[in-house]
């Protein structure tokens, strides 16, 4: 964590003492990390339609090939390039279909930003780096982010920075070309890897990619928020006759309906993926998301970097969090198929595990607990101070407490986070007494570091 005077001057530099920017973005009240108010009529007439069409082909599907994974399932009804919910609808915000950090409050994104720019600091101030995240949403994160990078111009004048989006969804990657360079894109530029470049707001490159693998190599700090629960997982349950994988399947008393079954016997995936030493009956592992993590890893420790992971999840402890939402409600995941947002919470203790020790790992600390260390209620008393109205003044407490709240995202949301191991100092070597003054802890996490 910076230092506490540090933390000050480079929240007041980067954030201005008049709380620069935009007030806390409107929302409405919500119980929950995802819940609020409904959608129009048409998009609910498309996704019917859209329904209608994604279960045709999954019964054809499902006919024809017998029962499919959780996991295909999953991949079909959120990215089927035709009909799947991310490449046609994506509803983030309040018209859509679930309401993420960034879009409660700008604050959250600023001290994002703050984190990236602290362990840029730590690490000696390179000349250049890539900021890529990973699933932008709607562009809002990054969008607050630059800001920031904006106010700390003078810090990073001689820092080539450069922005790196992984999105698969063309409804959604238009959203964010729109909110962060005002549309004035190139598709298919001569750069075959990005299908996308431009020039954000405040003048720094934009390119767009559907892969990870496509991101050029390079000093990078990446970001995952609320990324990893949308991929797709594999369910096992354990019976008398050992595990045995869940699998979606068509009702034989409803023909036009799905149902969950239990595979008859051991899957390749139940081979693979349950650990001998699991002492849950249920288990949800997500094989992509290990995937990506052992690249994350790769990557951070042959170019350094950094990676933040924010999202729900749990430690290896629980066992069925497979859900959907639409319109922010819980939706039966097996109803309507396309048209609702698939989520599973993400096993940070499978992270860790997938890190393979490449890398050092830290977290999963609760998101109310990161944000403090972060320096949120300096930040809010900055904003309560120069709010003239008490609209705004209460808006902005209703922000904090959506955050904040462990009934609400507080405790619902986690950090974790990817780095270097020369990043942390190791304090059980007593070796090279000479060496420079240790390395300030990470930023965010310094509650999880003075245990």
């Amino acid at each position: 964590m910076v230092p506490l005077p540090a933390r000050r001057a480079l929240l007041a530099a980067a954030l201005g003492p008049a709380g620069r920017g935009r007030l806390p973005r409107h929302h409405a009240p919500a119980a929950a990390a995802r819940p609020f108010s409904g959608a129009g009529g048409q998009e609910e007439a498309e996704g019917a339609s859209r329904a209608t069409a994604m279960l045709r082909h999954l019964l054809l599907k499902l006919r024809a090939t017998g029962p499919v994974t959780v996991a295909e399932y999953m991949r079909e009804a959120l990215t089927n390039p035709g009909q799947g919910y991310y490449t046609r609808r994506g509803g983030i915000g309040e018209s859509g279909d679930f309401v993420t950090s960034p879009e409660i409050s700008q604050v959250f994104g600023e001290l994002i930003g703050i984190w990236y720019i602290s362990e840029w600091i730590a690490m000696g101030k390179p000349k250049a780096f890539q900021l890529v995240e990973l699933g932008p949403g709607r562009g809002t994160l990054t969008d607050d982010i630059l800001r920031v990078f904006k106010q700390l111009a003078s810090l990073l004048s001689k820092c080539d920075v450069s922005i790196h989006l992984v999105e698969v969804s063309p409804k959604l990657s238009e959203i964010q070309a729109l909110m962060l360079t005002g549309g004035k894109v190139q598709s298919n530029p001569e750069d075959k890897s990005a299908y996308m470049k431009g020039v954000s707001k405040t003048g720094i490159p934009i390119s767009w990619y559907r892969d990870i693998q496509d991101v050029p190599p390079g000093y990078s700090f990446y970001l995952a928020h609320e990324f990893f629960d949308a991929l797709p997982i594999h369910k096992f349950q354990k019976t008398e006759k050992g595990w045995r994988e869940v699998l979606v399947d068509i009702d034989p008393d409803v023909p036009d309906q799905l149902r969950f079954v239990l595979s008859p016997s051991s899957t390749p995936a139940t081979e693979n993926f349950v650990q001998p030493e699991e002492t849950r009956d249920h288990v949800e592992v997500c094989p992509e998301a290990g995937v990506i993590i052992q690249r994350l890893a790769c990557r951070i420790e042959k170019d350094g970097g950094a990676a933040l992971v924010a999202d729900y999840g749990h430690d290896g402890t629980k066992t069925d969090t497979f859900r959907g939402f639409r319109n922010h409600k819980l939706h039966d995941v097996l109803k309507a198929p396309g048209t609702a947002d698939l989520t599973a919470d993400v096993d940070f203790g499978y992270l860790r595990k997938m890190a393979q020790g490449r890398t050092a790992t830290l977290g999963p600390i609760k998101q109310r607990e990161f944000l403090k260390n972060m320096g949120i209620d300096l930040r809010l008393q900055v904003l309560l101070q120069n709010s003239r109205d008490t609209a705004t003044h209460e808006q902005l407490l209703h922000s904090y407490d959506m955050l904040m709240n462990p009934k609400k995202m507080g405790d619902r949301f986690n950090f974790f986070a990817l780095l270097p191991h020369h990043r942390l100092a190791d304090p059980d070597k007593k070796h090279k007494p000479e060496s420079k003054s240790p390395l300030p802890p990470v930023a965010g996490f310094g509650e999880l570091l003075l245990k």
